[in-house]
């Protein structure tokens, strides 16, 4: 036998839907910072998913007949010296930058957010340990620690990454074990321990699921910062290597023909600064949201 959708039934999803959606447009109208961040990352992670969408020409055809070319109709952002397409270049940048960044914060952020749950509830000895050996990767400036780390490592992409993750595990750390040991002191807490729960079980289902707000509140205001550090390893050559494209790859090459073809290094540059905005207003509106 088949069962029917009512006419009532249909029509209450559809209502449903329909003040679901009405009341997400009102939300964007009062936040229009918000509603900007949502649109420029929404752009920035489609380019980077599908970049072929976005362009025909590929980003490491040489064609030294179009060498520096500037901005027009063939040529949106114009060429470089060695007659490549700089917005396919910049277009597919977008996956190589932004899978680098987000990749190793990733690490970081798991690495760090681990290590500081588990200082600020063990305490004491673990506590202390952990503590002094993140205030030693502290006492170096990020820069000049990821361009030491690139340095000694060797320029490649898997080195990058691990620079990266390196320098901001402690900040992730401090998040954390900053969390960790607000939620040790609750009452519910106290109570899960009374009722026989283990030390590794209040920490993975309780304390855990409490600070992992700060610690993505945190991934997302670090992001900007991040994405400039690796774009200035990129410019200074220990990041991604030709003749793969990447935004601080692209400024690098750039940098000998500032003064007469300077759209070379402006448009990566634009794109830099889109996605850091774009994210940095989202994590604006996030922390706003978890103040009230």
């Amino acid at each position: 036998m088949t069962v029917g959708t009512s006419p009532q039934t249909s029509a209450g999803g559809g209502s449903g839907r329909g003040r679901r959606g009405a009341r997400l447009l009102r939300r964007l109208r009062r936040a229009p910072s918000f509603a900007l961040g949502l649109f420029l990352s929404g752009l920035i992670l489609a380019i980077a998913l599908f970049p072929g969408l976005f362009t025909s020409n590929s980003p490491t055809d040489i064609d030294t007949t179009l060498s520096l070319q500037s901005p027009g109709a063939a040529h949106w952002f114009g060429t470089d010296e060695l007659g490549r397409d700089i917005y396919a270049r910049t277009i597919y940048g977008t996956r190589v930058t932004l899978s680098i960044v987000a990749g190793s914060m990733v690490i970081s952020a798991l690495l760090g957010g681990v290590l500081g749950i588990i200082s600020g509830f063990a305490g004491r000895l673990t506590d202390m340990v952990l503590g002094r050996a993140v205030d030693v990767v502290l006492s170096f400036p990020p820069i000049i620690l990821g361009v030491v780390i690139s340095g000694v490592l060797g320029p490649s992409i898997t080195n990058l990454v691990l620079a990266l993750s390196i320098v901001y595990v402690p900040v992730f750390f401090r998040i954390a074990r900053s969390g960790a040991i607000s939620e040790t002191s609750r009452t519910y807490v106290e109570a899960a321990r009374s009722v026989g729960l283990t030390g590794r079980a209040i920490l993975f289902r309780h304390i855990l699921r409490n600070v992992m707000p700060l610690i993505l509140l945190q991934y997302m205001i670090l992001f900007p910062l991040v994405l400039q550090i690796q774009a200035a390893l990129g410019f200074l050559g220990l990041g991604v290597q030709p003749p793969t494209p990447d935004w601080g790859a692209i400024l690098e090459e750039g940098k000998d023909y500032i003064l007469f073809a300077p759209w070379i290094s402006l448009f990566p540059g634009l794109f830099i600064m889109i996605s850091a905005l774009s994210v940095t207003l989202l994590g604006r509106h996030l922390q706003k949201q978890m103040n009230q």
